[in-house]
């Protein structure tokens, strides 16, 4: 799948640090605002508890996990949808993003000054989300002129149109994000070709120094208390530390340090996995002795549609799947007992895949 996740925030904040944690691609960092000139795109390996019982159990010569995308966007700051600093180029970067993950500074560091001279989430939130309110009323406005000339003719949709658009206008101006606006399902493709910023799904990741990474902080607790009733989802990682982790080699030392900081596992992986779940993505598998994998889908996708992520050819000549539950495998032990158990199915092109579905294709090009 080539979905992507944007990790935005306010210059400083700890972005590139994370990002350095889950990626193979590692990125320079320095603490100067602005120095940086472009995103980076990085390629996430998705934790998978299941991968290593499946592993157990069908003795294979690789094992793959499936992935996403992450995209590091340069810090922003006020007046980046003006064009200050270099955000104006970002937050078109930001609009090619499909969800975000919000940085939001919760630590104090002497050696890394924060570009407004305190330490505040909350006003970083509240200044990145204006910068990109602005651009979302620029495309609402622009979309409403269209749609104005249209309307002109007596066009009855277009109408319809404008009368949407100018209370999506009126929400985003009230400082209120896309998001978070009640809209009826049969009014969305007013707005879904705009490619709005605020109305993408959200993540917020409150990086915090070594102390805090199990049990948070002063400004943790100050953004909780802002996002509450919100639905948001709420991290809390230790960039610094966790980078520390991510350096490690052997994975029992990995495991030592987290025992020694109360972590039971690197926060990044909670951060994937959150990431991947937000995208609307889901996991199949296939198992054999020369790998057993993983795979990436959409919620909804057919067997058919599944068979095209593996190769093209498996779409266009698919015949049936032969589908095994993943409990039902680790508990039952192999195919032939879930076969004797009757946990063994044979579906056609109708089937919706699960999470966690064991499937074989059968096709004919």
């Amino acid at each position: 799948m080539s979905l992507q996740c944007g990790i935005i925030g306010i210059t400083n904040v700890g972005k590139t640090t994370i990002f350095n944690c889950v990626s193979d691609n590692k990125v320079e960092m320095n603490a100067y605002a602005f120095s940086t000139t472009r995103s980076n795109i990085g390629s996430i390996k998705v934790p998978d508890y299941r991968l290593e019982e499946l592993a157990k159990l069908q003795p294979t010569e690789k094992v793959t996990p499936t992935s996403v995308e992450f995209v590091d966007i340069p810090g922003l700051a006020r007046g980046s949808s003006r064009g200050e600093g270099v955000g104006n180029k970002f937050l078109g970067d930001i609009r090619n993003t499909d969800a975000l993950i919000h940085v939001l500074r919760c630590f104090e560091d002497e050696n890394l000054p924060h570009i407004d001279g305190s330490i505040d989430p909350l006003r970083d939130l509240e200044n990145i989300d204006f910068e990109l309110q602005v651009k979302d009323i620029e495309s609402v406005q622009k979309k409403m002129d269209r749609l104005g000339k249209i309307a002109k003719s007596g066009d009855v949709d277009a109408r319809k149109g404008i009368e949407v658009l100018e209370k999506l206008y009126n929400h985003i101006e009230g400082l209120n994000n896309a998001r978070d606006f009640d809209i009826r399902p049969d009014e969305r493709k007013y707005i879904d070709d705009l490619f709005l910023l605020t109305i993408k799904p959200v993540i917020y990741v409150c990086n915090v120094d070594d102390k805090s990474a199990v049990s948070g902080n002063d400004f943790v607790d100050k953004v909780k208390r802002h996002l509450s009733g919100s639905n948001a989802e709420i991290l809390v990682i230790a960039g610094a530390l966790e980078a520390e982790i991510s350096e490690l080699d052997n994975n029992d030392d990995r495991l030592e340090f987290l025992n020694d900081t109360g972590l039971s596992e690197p926060g990044v992986n909670k951060l994937v996995r959150s990431a991947y779940k937000m995208l609307d993505l889901q996991t199949f598998f296939t198992l054999g002795p020369k790998e057993i994998r993983a795979w990436t889908i959409k919620k909804g996708m057919t067997a058919p549609q599944a068979a095209g992520v593996i190769h093209s050819d498996m779409e266009r000549g698919f015949i049936r799947a032969e589908v095994i539950k993943y409990d039902d495998f680790v508990s039952l032990g192999s195919e032939q007992a879930c076969k004797e158990a009757g946990k063994f199915y044979v579906e056609g092109k109708n089937y919706i895949v699960h999470d966690g579905d064991l499937l074989h294709i059968r096709f004919n090009v």
